[in-house]
């Protein structure tokens, strides 16, 4: 495979790195076609590795930091979610920023945020932490953890309040964690699947969405089973034993790009109340 065939494949997806880091599509465009140039004039960088995508973003990065393209921008109109993500997106210091775009938006795992950045897997997820943190201060909200096993719930509840967030209730039966929404709702929900007394940690989570829409993680060590009931749309899921980083990521994630989530059978059910 030559490298331009290689490369064309990300080309959509730096687009859209692009588009969320400059603000507009015009000015993202100028600047992967800056970095296509760029490549044209020099590709060794490509000949000594297999990781082409690492290499492309790390080769964006670097043109994107030293070309100025800014009179490049035929503004368009954003979606009222993607002007508060622009806006949001603002005010996280730069490099933190690039960090949790390429994280949370990109999906690329802490090595490949640090070979793109050129700086160390610590350096990379210090960054990522930093972006969560700084967007903890702009989307602080009540966290509702469904959690069964006491220590996990622990550290759960740990991690939601490094990041800035309050955990208002710790549920370990389906039946609590209905209770636990009748008097305060929930900006994010943190669920196991299977719970203490043999219910469903998903059940009750569709049963919470029938009044409210709030983005939801399900953590769990039984995948299967998210993959085989009825999960809400969109949902996150985290895998038992769960990474710290990587849940970190994934909530800042959900809460900075508003994901709410509903019920598969009732999308119309958000506004019904409790």
């Amino acid at each position: 495979m030559s490298i331009s065939q290689a490369i064309s494949a990300h080309i959509p997806y730096l687009r859209r790195f692009s588009r969320a880091l400059t603000g507009d599509q015009a000015g993202g465009d100028a600047y992967v076609l800056a970095t296509l140039e760029a490549i044209v004039a020099d590709s060794s960088a490509f000949t000594a590795t297999a990781d082409v995508r690492t290499t492309l973003y790390n080769m964006f990065l670097k043109v994107w930091g030293s070309v100025s393209l800014n009179n490049h921008t035929d503004q368009i109109e954003f979606s009222k979610d993607e002007e508060g993500a622009r806006r949001s997106l603002e005010a996280i210091s730069l490099r933190p920023r690039i960090a949790f775009l390429l994280s949370s938006l990109e999906g690329f795992e802490t090595e490949e945020v640090a070979r793109a950045l050129d700086c160390t897997p610590a350096e990379a997820t210090a960054l990522i932490d930093t972006a969560g943190k700084e967007i903890a201060t702009q989307i602080r909200t009540d966290v509702l953890i469904i959690e069964d096993e006491p220590f996990i719930a622990l550290d759960l509840q740990t991690l939601v309040e490094e990041l800035g967030h309050k955990v208002v209730n710790v549920a370990r039966t389906h039946r609590e964690a209905v209770e636990a929404v009748k008097d305060i709702r929930p900006g994010l929900i943190l669920a196991d699947i299977q719970l203490a007394d043999g219910s469903s940690g998903l059940e009750a989570v569709n049963q919470i969405l029938a009044s409210f829409s709030v983005p939801v993680i399900f953590i769990t060590a039984y995948p299967e089973r998210f993959l085989t009931g009825t999960p809400p749309e969109p949902a996150f899921l985290i895998t038992k034993p769960f990474g710290v980083d990587s849940l970190k990521a994934v909530i800042s994630q959900a809460l900075f790009f508003d994901r709410k989530s509903h019920r598969k059978d009732e999308p119309e059910a958000r506004d019904a109340l409790v």
